[in-house]
């Protein structure tokens, strides 16, 4: 519908939606307030008076819309609806963020200069790019936080607005806003935005499943509308009796969590039995918030009989994010399950305006939320500049929308954790070097694997060893983004140590075979060993995956090459550039199954076609052995949900760089100190971890196994050659690969 109106009705629109600007705010605003908006109103509206949007429509209502989502839905203060105000204004007019300082102050003007930094970061398009601009992006989260509060109101408002704009570009802002900013507002507790983000999200990028679900609400409008009735007068007589002052309310869920159950637990819209929620919000009476919401659980229980496994207490314990809450799930009328949901007036708030309404009802620092603390560790993750960008965003956004779990330290603090984490994101949690030092763990007073799953309420206590170091399979098993981040950084070090010793290995092996050390040398022995740079050929000669009788080799191939260097110069074209960055290749050249990690035989499958490094899965076929399969396969969830036991973890692998479990028997004389000695042999070798030492003296003699993790099979005989030398042992042999 094309857009029509006259100057003196624009106007009049204009005003009139400041005005509903300055009815709706959270704050109780002061004449100095005010007057701020007012000016802030007033340069925006002269800024962009020769600007329109898509729609035809002047460009001013958006900055006025976004003042208006942050000071109702969000809850902030003048300074940020003037910021909301303006944060268009250097981006796109001939306004500067000095014009913005010298008129509003410096706090003002660096909320404007995040604001209008994080837009220009936005029009890059390369994935990896973009993932860096996002970890830049979210380091204003610590700055200001209202920078990153306004820019969600900002991209709420686009969404709500994107009808007009061509179909490529508003799949590109849907999947973006699912990607980081409704994740993002999930974190800060404005669960209203986040809800809204993500089915605007789901209407852009996939219009039919959204149009589907919706319709089907609005035909259950009455139906569900009955239901709540039956309920509330249910309820009605067994609160009035109490003199609780509450009001009931009913809830759909959002269409995008229908449409994920429905993914999840592949089953219909009318399969999806919790689709529905109750809310009982009350007004406590002077101090008595928790008991009444107790008070409260307890007649909708004598009505309505609960599910106890499905009790959520986010009131003793309150969500990382402020939110607090009692959610108990019920079989209500007509014996369907119903989940209800109890809150205070002050909960409710917080609820609806996240970071805000808990700043606001802060009592004093000793009460500061796990929010600061989140932002404390979410800017050292961010400025460790060891990650690759597209992984970070990855595992940063996964820890956004985890579900929490609380387990205790020893001495009864209580820790936050993501559901999955292990005892080893425990340790990281603690301190970075608790858990790269970190050796064993006690679960509730009982020795666990650091791979092992907590669970709320366990009580945990961590080992550490001076003498301990990470080891690429902590990746597998640790979720927290701050885990990997370091385990990851940690191996990057001493993957360098490694490269250094075997630099100087090469030298010395090369001088033996009368071949020079140069940067031309490197090279060609780098693209003889099929290897991209020169880091990659250091590393594999420390860890010994590189042996002399492939140097041999690649010197014989030379000295026959030199001898027609002089024909073969002229028709010779340039040299490939050498590559000297400090980066392992990511050579993919085996494929490995289940927790052991084995070797099997297996198949592609053919309807999604899998390569070298894909993440992927084995499915165990009845006549065609095992199928490999990507996890994002068309036929994925099917096989997942139909036939988990058939189901094999699979992973690709660098064999150069895999570590290898083995078990040495060990034989020979026993004297004092056998052990020490070769606890000590075994460590000196750079890169083998020892797992288990059982081994027992018997009049004179002494007998037992050791089960190590090591790079490969060279690096293995050197070692068994080193233990051979140790005074008193007499046998040593490979007895078991495990």
């Amino acid at each position: 519908m094309a857009y029509t109106v006259t100057l003196e009705e624009e106007n009049k629109e204009i005003a009139n939606r400041y005005k509903d600007l300055l009815k709706g705010t959270y704050e109780v605003l002061t004449k100095e307030d005010k007057n701020l908006i007012r000016k802030a109103f007033e340069i925006a509206v002269d800024a962009h008076s020769d600007q329109r949007r898509k729609t035809g429509e002047p460009y001013i209502y958006h900055p006025i819309a976004v003042a208006k989502i942050v000071a109702n839905e969000i809850g902030l203060g003048a300074t940020s609806i003037a910021a909301a105000l303006l944060h268009d204004v250097v981006e796109d007019t001939s306004y500067t963020i000095d014009d913005m300082e010298q008129m509003f102050g410096e706090r003002i003007a660096k909320i404007v200069s995040g604001l209008t930094k994080i837009s220009r970061l936005n029009k890059e398009s390369n994935a990896s790019i973009q993932a860096e601009n996002f970890r830049k992006m979210l380091l204003t989260l610590h700055d200001d936080v209202r920078v990153i509060l306004i820019k969600i109101a900002d991209r709420l408002h686009n969404m709500q607005t994107m009808n007009a704009m061509p179909e490529q570009k508003q799949l590109k802002i849907a999947s973006e806003t699912l990607y980081i900013y409704a994740p993002l507002a999930h974190r800060l507790g404005l669960y209203n935005i986040k809800t809204e983000l993500e089915d605007l999200g789901l209407k852009y990028t996939e219009p039919e499943v959204y149009n589907d679900i919706l319709s089907k609400i609005k035909d259950s409008h009455e139906e569900r509308e009955a239901y709540l009735e039956h309920f509330k007068n249910t309820l009605k007589v067994g609160l009035d009796k109490e003199k609780i002052n509450y009001e009931i309310m009913g809830r759909f869920k959002s269409i995008f969590s229908i449409r994920s159950k429905m993914r999840k637990q592949n089953v219909t819209f009318d399969e999806v039995y919790d689709k529905f929620a109750i809310r009982i919000i009350y007004t406590p009476k002077k101090r008595d918030e928790k008991f009444e919401a107790w008070k409260i659980y307890s007649i909708v229980t004598d009505f309505f009989k609960p599910n106890p496994s499905r009790l959520r207490d986010w009131i003793s314990q309150p969500k990382s994010t402020g939110y607090e809450a009692l959610h108990i799930t019920v079989i209500g009328p007509d014996g369907k399950w119903v989940e209800v949901q109890i809150r205070s007036d002050r909960m409710n708030e917080i609820a609806e305006k996240g970071y805000a309404a808990h700043v606001k009802y802060k009592q004093g620092a000793e009460n500061e939320s796990g929010l600061e603390d989140w932002l404390n560790r979410l800017k050292e993750t961010l400025e460790n500049q060891n990650s690759n960008a597209v992984d970070f965003v990855e595992d940063f956004k996964l820890n956004l929308y985890a579900k929490e779990i609380f387990v205790f330290t020893p001495l009864g603090d209580i820790k936050s954790l993501p559901k999955g984490a292990s005892a080893l994101d425990f340790a990281f949690s603690i301190h970075t070097d608790v858990g790269l030092k970190c050796r064993g763990a006690k679960v509730n007073g009982k020795l666990v694997p650091l791979s092992y799953e907590l669970k709320s309420g366990d009580q945990v206590e961590v080992f550490t060893s001076s003498t301990n170091k990470p080891n690429s399979r902590w990746l597998d098993f640790v979720i927290t983004a701050r885990a990997k981040t370091k385990i990851k950084a940690a191996l990057k070090e001493e993957e360098k140590k490694i490269a250094e010793e075997g630099k100087a290995i090469l030298q010395r092996k090369l001088r033996h075979l009368k071949i020079g050390f140069n940067e031309k040398i490197v090279n060609e022995l780098s693209t003889y060993l099929n290897l991209k740079t020169s880091f990659d050929l250091f590393y594999r000669i420390g860890n010994g995956a590189i042996d002399n009788k492939q140097l041999k080799s690649f010197a014989t191939q030379r000295n026959s090459r030199i001898l027609s260097f002089l024909k073969t110069k002229l028709r010779r074209g340039p040299s490939k550039e050498f590559v000297n960055k400090e980066e392992v290749t990511s050579k993919y050249d085996a494929l490995v199954f289940g927790k052991e990690e084995e070797k099997l035989d297996f198949k592609f499958s053919k309807c999604c076609n899998p390569i070298a490094g894909d993440k992927v899965f084995g499915f165990l076929t009845i006549n065609d052995g095992i199928k490999v399969h990507k996890v994002n396969c068309p036929n994925a969830i099917s096989l997942q949900s139909n036939y988990a036991y058939r189901i094999l973890k699979a992973k690709w692998i660098d064999s150069t760089k895999q570590d290898f479990k083995v078990i040495l028997h060990i034989s020979g004389v026993d004297h004092s100190g056998i052990v020490n000695n070769l606890t000590r042999i075994i460590s000196n070798n750079m890169g083998v971890f020892i797992h288990s030492i059982n081994i027992a003296g018997n009049e004179g003699v002494f007998d037992g196994k050791i089960s190590l993790s090591v790079k490969n099979k060279a690096q293995l005989n050197r070692l068994i050659n080193s233990i051979q030398k140790v005074e008193g042992v007499k046998k040593v042999e490979r007895v078991n690969t495990l």
